[in-house]
């Protein structure tokens, strides 16, 4: 994966039909997600869709 494609940290990913999460770090290419009421876990960055980029949540005010 390179720097140009892919999720980068901030987005928010589809990680399943209607399940999402937020890329909270990238190592070696491989992504932790943080879901909402759940723990960090790794996921293959071929598995996941962006849904919203960091700057689409910063710009809705749903940065946190």
């Amino acid at each position: 994966m390179s720097s140009e494609s892919g999720p980068k940290v901030g987005d928010e990913v589809e990680y399943a039909p209607g399940r999402l999460a937020i890329v909270t770090d990238i190592r070696k290419g491989v992504l932790y997600l943080r879901g909402w009421g759940s723990r960090e876990w790794a996921a293959e960055p071929e598995a996941l869709t962006v849904s919203r980029t960091r700057e689409e949540r910063i710009a809705a005010g749903d940065d946190a």
